[in-house]
């Protein structure tokens, strides 16, 4: 990783950077933030228009649109991901080519609130099914071939806490230098 400074732009709450310890009281706090993602999301694009909601959050980054409906495929990719890693002996994972995905024609066209909806869904139930975890479950895992690692379900929910507050911050940071 270079040692450049990050752009706020892009990385408006920085880096995920994984706890060197990892207690109960994180494990619920990434939990909660899971838990509470959509409805922040719902806030950050609320009365946003068409036109602003189709232009990219930063030059050369995603739409507002986009970003969301990103969101909402990563995350369902993460709630399957989390679900193999509980109940297979280290499956592989498929990987997703985002960028792709996010030039999709429903990424670039589709009303926001069909991915604000998948989100609900799969948050409320994600946020459950991690409630039940005992220490064993959190460290099970999925090998990604894309990154070329073991992912533990500790380290997914972790990643994807910062990575739902990280797009979202995006967003937020858009509708305040656009006066949205």
């Amino acid at each position: 990783m270079s040692d450049a400074p990050l752009d706020p732009i892009r990385f408006p709450i920085g880096r995920f950077e994984m706890p060197e310890v990892v207690t109960g009281d994180v494990r619920a706090g990434w939990i909660q933030r899971l838990d509470r993602l959509p409805a922040r999301l719902r806030l950050a694009v609320a009365g946003l228009n068409e036109a602003q909601l189709d232009t990219p959050y930063r030059e050369g980054g995603w739409t507002a649109r986009q970003v969301v409906h990103h969101i909402a495929d990563a995350h369902a990719h993460l709630s399957n991901r989390v679900r193999h890693a509980l109940t297979e002996d280290v499956p592989t994972t498929l990987p997703f080519e985002e960028n792709d995905w996010a030039e999709l024609p429903d990424a670039r066209t589709a009303p926001v609130s069909m991915s604000l909806a998948v989100l609900n869904g799969t948050h409320a139930r994600l946020a459950a099914l991690l409630r039940t975890l005992d220490d064993d479950q959190w460290q099970r895992s999925i090998y990604h071939p894309a990154r070329q690692a073991h992912l533990t379900v500790e380290w997914m929910a972790g990643m994807y806490a910062w990575h739902g507050d990280h797009h979202t911050a995006q967003i937020e940071a858009f509708r305040k230098r656009s006066g949205a």
